[in-house]
Formats: structure tokens, C-alpha cells, sequence
């Protein structure tokens, strides 16, 4: 029987797509290269695969049927010949793999050397043998032994990666060699990798994103089955980034492949503003609408009916447009946002009626003048447009609530005995004849519009309103005799509308009564405002004091009332028991008491006099050593004209004495002084 080599012309086709070659009989000398994964199988006349193969050949698959002769295309003995097949590929990511054996005499199968099936003998039937294991990633050779010892020659072999998801646990190779190449006129982007080496793979997914945000799947449901594609991206004139991933037949998804990059054109407008709303304001009608990203600038168009044509009004930066408008009347408008390129957004619609719902704002600045009987209240107008309501029928309303807090429930409104100026912007200006006197009250004030429209109230304003009746007596009174003046002090007044306290000074008649003296004599300090400081020199006097309260409409009691306290007390008597005769006549002189020190100050203009003079002495009484003492070691100098007493400390009367001294030590002038250096509080 003549065997015939069945894989040899049943497999053209498939190496003819898979680049594989078909070798028929070849010399044994001739040198031959198959290209995985094709088989290279060598054809031995022996057994044992000794000497140099008979043929060379390319095989597609295993299966050889040689029955009870020998191999198409080569001889060999009907019995005792072998052949080698081998076959070196790239396994991909690896994973488990199946290897089936089917012969009729032995076959030996090897991974990397190492023998997976041994079936090796003489058999007279056909002998199986399936063994599954997992191979690595990457390039391993696989080598089939086969020998016909005798009788019926047959020999198949075969390997297939093993693609149930419950076995297939290794995630395929990622794709490499990824490219982009971006079309700015057709605006699309292909993309090319290279084929994946894994015997199991279904197919391919692309996956785009922009910037850092989230990849996403932009090849469609189905899988590709080739190594490129074509992607239309948006054209936002931003750069997008894409990783191409390969997919097993058990459904795994590889990593992604090195990302590349495609930098868009900007052909795309920015989105359609939300949020668009119209608010009429009489004859006006103001377009807001939220800032739209990309958006360089705006373009708003109005129409007087829903289907147009629509006329361009104006372009805006900002996101709100204020445009003239018929009042009452329905008006259409769309606005779209254009980015800096120019390239327009859609348009976002919105419908006015051109009624006036908008209130104008709130007055502001209120102020108030409260008498007797009267309060008036003034106020700054509100800004904006409430001119054009003014002198359109625009007025104000003034309310009242009783105490210390705006209660609109408990509001009054005020009727106006009069209503200050015309001119909206000058503000306006409400006399309340009905207000309770002696109380507080709070108003607040609201501005209307021609179409009815009130504003939110002003500001409140809390008025301690007018009153006729004197604030009662001041109790606490007391005087203290001091140095530098006789010090008052008294108890502050419980009521709530004193502005001031006035101190009197009184002088007690024969007759047991007071002739009270203007309240002039008294100087106020900054520290305690309970306390003032009387009278000028101590010099012993007795008088009488009383401190009256003040309000803010003037009442306050007098002195001489019978409900007024009036204290008695005497001054320190603080002068000099020594007599010093005042003759200086060689020219002006002052003094004072500044706040920092007593000083004096004087000239010299009697030519002949002064001409005598070399020098001059200040000296203090010492009230403990009862004489003058000089302030200074030695004199001063004939030019001095002025001397302050770095020594004086407030709350102290001073008497001191300037003599113009000569060269002998006589005094040719002499001029006396004191200073009441107070320390007011």
C-alpha cells in the first residue's frame, strides 16, 4: 500500500494566510527555515533518528496517515523509520495548555527538553494520551518524536491553550508598539500596535481619556480583531490620551499598553448656559444666567415671537445682560456662549412677559431727631433705578414697632405729618406726631414702586423718643477738698436718656439761702465721667455744689429746686503764710500750667535796668518748710526769657517767685505767681 502524506496539501491554504511555506521532497543537503508556527519536520530511515534526515519539510499540523507504507514525497523503509517535528513560538502571557497525542507506533513529546507524553512502543492499535500544564510567558519549543516500528503507521499531535474562565487565570500581554496619528481634517485618530502573540486571544478594546480623568471603552461593545482603529474624538483642541488593551477567550483583560497621545483641534463650541432666567424692572429686563467654562464671551438675541427671526442685541463677557424692554409684553430671548476661538455653543431659551416684579432696594443710612411730642426720621434713597420710580409714582413707607427691635407683626405704619425732599436721590425725610413720648421705639423704612413692588425694610432704627420731664435728682454727691480744686463725684443716673451732667457752684447768703454761680468753674476730665474738678485757687473759700442731670431734649432741674442735693464743704487753703511784694517793672512776663509742667516766661526791655542784671532765681514755696526755695543751682544765665518746673507733679498748687538779680545779689525785680497744676479726672 502506497502512504500518503494527508497534512501536506490539505494545510496550503491555512500556511498560505499564516505565512507558513509548504516544502515538498528536498535533497537532505538543502537548508530549510520554517517560520513559527509552522513545523519543521525531518524525516529519518531509521529508528532512532541517527544520521541526516532524509527530508526537510514545513508542516502545518501533525496528522499524518502513512497506513501500511511510507511518507509521500521521500522515501523510506515500510518499517523502522522515525520523524522529528519541532517548533520554537512565542506562548504570550503563557497560562494552561492542553497536549493531545494520538499514535500508531511511539511517540515522545518535549517542553523545553523536557518530556510531557511517553508512548513508546509497537503497538497494533492507536495509542491516546491527553496531558494538561501550564507553560510560562514568553518562548518555548515544543518536540514531537514518532517512530513506525511495523506494521500500520499513523501520527497526530496537537496543542491549544485552554480557555474556560474557570481554568484560564492568567490576563493576556498587554499590546505594544502603540501609535496615534491625528487627521486635523478629517478630525480622526488612527491607531496601530502590534499584534498580540497569545494563542488565545479574542480580540483588542481602546480606551481614551482626557487629562487624568477616567478611562473610557471607545471601540464599541464588539471586540477588534485587528491591530488598529480609527477614533473620532471630540474636537476640544485638548490633548487625549489612549492604551489599547487585548482580551482572552476567557474574557481577560489585559493591562493597558503604554499610552499615547492625540492633540485635537478646537472645533467645538462651549455648552449651553443654564440656569437663564429673566427678571423685568419696568423698562428694563436683566438676563442672568451661570458662567459657562470655556466660554470667552456671550452673544444674547431677543425676538417678539417664539420661532423668530432673532436680532443679535449685543456680546457680553460677564454672565448677565440688562437690555431696554416693552413693559407687559412677552419678549423671547437665547443666549449662547462662544469660546476664544469663536466657535459658538447652543442656545438656552427663556421667556419674559415684561411684567415688574422686581422690588427696589432698601433705603439706607436712617437717622433720627426725637422732641417732644415729635420724632423725625430721615433716610438715604436706595440706589440703582429708583430714580426713573420716583418721578414715576415711586414713594416711600415708614414703620414703627414699640421697643428695641423691629417687629414686622407688630408693625404701625406711620402716617407722615410731612415728607422730606422730591429727589429720590437726596433720600426722604417722615415727622411721627403720633409716637408715645418717653420710650423707645424702633423704626424701619421700605421703598415701592410705581408698579407696586415694595423693597425689604431698611435697617432698623432704635429712637428713644421725647419727653418734657427733668431727669430726678442725682444722688452720691460728694466734694473733695484737694490741692488743686475742690473734686465732685456722684452716682450715675438710672435713667437712659442723659446726655450730660452740669455741676453748679453757690455761695450761701445771710439769709440761709444760695445765689447760685454759672456753671463755669468746673473742668471735666477723661477717665471718670462721674467726677469734674471746681473751683481755681484754694484759698479756703466755702461754697455750696449740686449736680443736675441733663437729657437729650434739655430738662434738667435747677439748683435752687427742693428735690435738688446740695453739699457744703470748704476749700484747702493752700497759700503762702509769707508776703512777697510784687515790683518787677523790667518788662512783660507769663505763666501757665501746660499739661506737662508750670512754666514762666518773661522779657527785659528797661535798657539801663536789665543792663544791670546777671542773672535770675525761680524759687517754690515749700509749704513744709514754710520759706521759698530756689529751684535751680546758682542763677540763670543774664539771656534767660523762660524756666519750667521739671519737678511739679499734678494734682498741687504752686506759688513760686522770678527775681532779677545783679552782680552784688540784689534783687531788682521781683514778680510772684502761682499755678494750679490740676489732675483732672
Amino acid at each position: 500500500m502506497t502512504r500518503t502524506r494527508l497534512s501536506t496539501l490539505a494545510a496550503t491554504a491555512a500556511l498560505a494566510s499564516a505565512g507558513g511555506l509548504i516544502t515538498a521532497a528536498t535533497p537532505a543537503s538543502a537548508a530549510v527555515t520554517c517560520a513559527s508556527p509552522v513545523w519543521t519536520a525531518q524525516y529519518f530511515a531509521n529508528a532512532s533518528f541517527s544520521g541526516t534526515p532524509k527530508l526537510t519539510a514545513c508542516d502545518s499540523a501533525i496528522a499524518e496517515n502513512m497506513g501500511s507504507g511510507d511518507p509521500a514525497g521521500v522515501t523510506l523503509p515500510n518499517d523502522n523509520f522515525s520523524v522529528r517535528w519541532s517548533i520554537t513560538r512565542d506562548f504570550g502571557s503563557g497560562g494552561p495548555f492542553r497536549l493531545s497525542a494520538a499514535t500508531q507506533d511511539g511517540m515522545r513529546v518535549y517542553v523545553d527538553g523536557v518530556r510531557k507524553i511517553d508512548l513508546w512502543r509497537n503497538v497494533s492499535a492507536t495509542a491516546r494520551k491527553t496531558v494538561d500544564l501550564s507553560i510560562p510567558a514568553g518562548k518555548h519549543t515544543i518536540r514531537v518524536d514518532y517512530v513506525a516500528w511495523t506494521g500500520y503507521a499513523y501520527a497526530a499531535f496537537t496543542y491549544a491553550p485552554r480557555t474556560a474562565a474557570s481554568v484560564d487565570t492568567v490576563k493576556p500581554l498587554y499590546p505594544t508598539a502603540l501609535t496615534a496619528a491625528y487627521d486635523r481634517t478629517t478630525l480622526r485618530t488612527t491607531l496601530r500596535w502590534t499584534a498580540n502573540k497569545e494563542m488565545d486571544l479574542a480580540g483588542y478594546r481602546v480606551y481614551r481619556r482626557q487629562g487624568n480623568t477616567t478611562w473610557a471603552k471607545t471601540s464599541g461593545t464588539s471586540l477588534l480583531n485587528t491591530p488598529s482603529y480609527v477614533d473620532t474624538p471630540p474636537a476640544t483642541g485638548q490633548a487625549y490620551l489612549y492604551e489599547v488593551r487585548a482580551v482572552d477567550k476567557a474574557g481577560r483583560e489585559s493591562t493597558g499598553s503604554l499610552d499615547v497621545t492625540a492633540m485635537t483641534v478646537d472645533r467645538t463650541g462651549p455648552a449651553a448656559p443654564t440656569g437663564l432666567t429673566v427678571v423685568s424692572d419696568a423698562w428694563l429686563a436683566t438676563l442672568t444666567w451661570k458662567a459657562v467654562a470655556d466660554a470667552a464671551k456671550y452673544e444674547v438675541y431677543a425676538s417678539t415671537t417664539a420661532t423668530g427671526p432673532f436680532e443679535l442685541l449685543d456680546t457680553t463677557a460677564s454672565a448677565s445682560y440688562r437690555t431696554g424692554a416693552p413693559t407687559k409684553t412677552t419678549r423671547y430671548y437665547r443666549v449662547r456662549a462662544l469660546d476664544a476661538l469663536g466657535n459658538p455653543g447652543a442656545y438656552a431659551t427663556v421667556t419674559g412677559d415684561g411684567v415688574d416684579r422686581t422690588p427696589p432696594g432698601s433705603p439706607t443710612g436712617l437717622n433720627s431727631v426725637a422732641r417732644p411730642g415729635s420724632t423725625a426720621v430721615y433716610w438715604t434713597a436706595p440706589g440703582g433705578r429708583w430714580v426713573e420710580d420716583w418721578d414715576n409714582g415711586g414713594h416711600y413707607r415708614v414703620y414703627r414697632s414699640l421697643g428695641k427691635t423691629f417687629d414686622p407683626a407688630a408693625r404701625t405704619e406711620v402716617a407722615c405729618a410731612e415728607e422730606g425732599s422730591n429727589e429720590a436721590g437726596n433720600g426722604g425725610a417722615c415727622v411721627d406726631l403720633a409716637v408715645p413720648m418717653n420710650t423707645y421705639v424702633t423704626y424701619a423704612v421700605t421703598a415701592v414702586d410705581p408698579d407696586g413692588n415694595e423693597s425689604a425694610y431698611s435697617a432698623p432704627l432704635v429712637v428713644r423718643t421725647g419727653d418734657t420731664v427733668a431727669p430726678g435728682p442725682v444722688t452720691g454727691v460728694n466734694v473733695t477738698p484737694r490741692g488743686d480744686g475742690m473734686q465732685v463725684s456722684w452716682a450715675a443716673s438710672p435713667e437712659d436718656d442723659i446726655d450730660e451732667y452740669v455741676v453748679w457752684t453757690g455761695v450761701r447768703q445771710a439769709d440761709g439761702t444760695v445765689k447760685w454761680l454759672a456753671p463755669d468753674r468746673c473742668s471735666e476730665g477723661t477717665s471718670n465721667p462721674l467726677a469734674i474738678l471746681c473751683g481755681n485757687l484754694p484759698d479756703g473759700e466755702t461754697r455750696v455744689y449740686a449736680v443736675m442731670a441733663k437729657d437729650h431734649w434739655g430738662n434738667t432741674l435747677h439748683p435752687s429746686d427742693p428735690k435738688v442735693t446740695m453739699v457744703e464743704a470748704t476749700e484747702l487753703d493752700v497759700r503762702p503764710s509769707v508776703t512777697t511784694t510784687r515790683n518787677w517793672a523790667l518788662g512783660s512776663l507769663g505763666h501757665n500750667a501746660t499739661a506737662a509742667r508750670p512754666s514762666v516766661d518773661w522779657q527785659c526791655t528797661d535798657t539801663a535796668r536789665c543792663a544791670t542784671v546777671t542773672g535770675y532765681r525761680v524759687s517754690r514755696w515749700n509749704p513744709v518748710t514754710k520759706a521759698y526755695e530756689p529751684q535751680h543751682a546758682g542763677l540763670l544765665p543774664s539771656d534767660a526769657r523762660t524756666w519750667e518746673d521739671a519737678t511739679a507733679t499734678k494734682g498741687n498748687t504752686y506759688f513760686y517767685t522770678l527775681e532779677a538779680v545783679t552782680a552784688d545779689g540784689t534783687v531788682v525785680g521781683t514778680y510772684p505767681w502761682y499755678t494750679v497744676f490740676q489732675d483732672r479726672v
